[in-house]
């Protein structure tokens, strides 16, 4: 007999899955123990487990999964082939429809940018800011920038100027960072520039403690700092940022406060789940917050059990933990949405600096 622990290790299926395979009647296990409920696995049983975490990775409908698995052990192959055979063509016809989708969309987007003008000048916005601020909210946002090149719209940090405040914001999509810094100067009232990576972090690394202010210029896509006669420029990304504005626009949800460094410690020390899924292709660990009736936050391995009514949200574990550390120490305010809304994290005191993390959804 295998365990529900070995099986999942075994065959590729997390336990999460496994459990929700029992109750759907489509991999039984072969004894649960009467006391503690804990599932156990006839050695046969792998050969099916395996099949069916390739069925998963191709998303078969679970009515279809039970055919293909009732009809695996006889000798008569044709059902089976018959049900590969109908669902790859699902497959395909979803993937054509899908092109003629994604064409349309394009043409819509072509004519947009046909109507716009090519090029345009933009006012220069000359800024006075402390450079310790500036340095806080760059550091505040820096770790959700992406990396992913399929998305360089995204490989930078967005300056948003809006009457002498400094809006600085970053996503890779799975998590979004705010956070903003007061100046004064002189220039139009709103100006805009995504900053790339390397000139982020050659700015940050002006902006030394001991200094005062720094002089920042923002216009016709190009940036530029000055601290301690030191300068550093160049060209923004020739992108639009997505409108962060209406990302951050969330229906309210559960307000909890805690404190920092005893919410890290529970993350260092806390179960983390191995039966992870995968967020485009990458593989992340995740951990699962437990928000209890009481307000406490509990970090649990366990995504199924809801015996005390806790909202459970799960997190990728390296994102959230990374989110706490940029937030800073001392008391966090963190907003619980449910478990398919972004969870934020921010400052306790501090609502326009913030983080946003999507929960991961585990798949059955």
């Amino acid at each position: 007999m295998r365990s529900i622990a070995e099986l999942a290790r075994d065959s590729g299926l997390s336990v999460t899955a496994l459990r929700f395979y029992d109750r759907a009647g489509v991999l039984v296990p072969a004894w649960v123990d009467p006391g503690s409920g804990y599932r156990w696995y006839a050695d046969g049983q792998l050969a099916e487990a395996r099949l069916l975490a390739r069925l998963r990775k191709v998303r078969m409908p679970l009515a279809d999964v039970r055919l293909v698995l009732a009809g695996w052990s006889g000798t008569d192959a044709t059902l089976v082939l018959r049900l590969l055979e109908a669902h790859l063509r699902r497959l395909e016809a979803g993937l054509a429809d899908a092109r003629k989708e994604f064409s349309a969309i394009r043409a819509i987007l072509e004519g947009r940018e046909n109507q716009m003008i090519s090029a345009r000048t933009v006012p220069i916005a000359r800024l006075i800011v402390p450079a310790g601020e500036l340095a806080a909210a760059l550091d505040a946002v820096r770790f959700a920038v992406s990396s992913d090149p399929e998305l360089p719209t995204l490989h930078g940090v967005l300056f948003d100027i809006m009457n002498d405040t400094i809006h600085v914001v970053a996503t890779d999509r799975y998590r979004l960072a705010v956070a903003h810094a007061e100046a004064t100067g002189n220039g139009p009232d709103e100006a805009r520039v995504i900053v790339p990576t390397p000139l982020v972090d050659a700015m940050r690394a002006l902006l030394t403690e001991g200094e005062a202010t720094a002089d920042l210029t923002v216009g016709d896509g190009l940036v530029a700092l000055e601290a301690a006669g030191r300068r550093v420029s160049g060209s923004g990304l020739d992108h639009e940022f997505p409108d962060y504005r209406r990302l951050t626009r969330l229906p309210a949800g559960r307000r909890v406060v805690v404190d920092a460094a005893d919410l890290t410690a529970a993350m260092a020390t806390g179960p983390v789940r191995t039966d992870v899924r995968e967020q485009d292709g990458v593989s992340c660990a995740v951990s699962v917050l437990a928000l209890r009736a009481d307000g406490t936050i509990a970090v649990t391995g366990d995504a199924e059990g809801n015996d005390d009514d806790s909202e459970l949200t799960v997190v990728n574990r390296d994102f959230f933990t990374q989110a706490l550390a940029a937030a800073g120490g001392g008391r966090l305010v963190l907003d619980f949405g449910g478990p398919a809304a972004p969870l934020t994290i921010r400052p306790s005191g501090a609502e326009d600096t913030f983080s946003m993390l999507m929960p991961v959804r585990l798949t059955a």
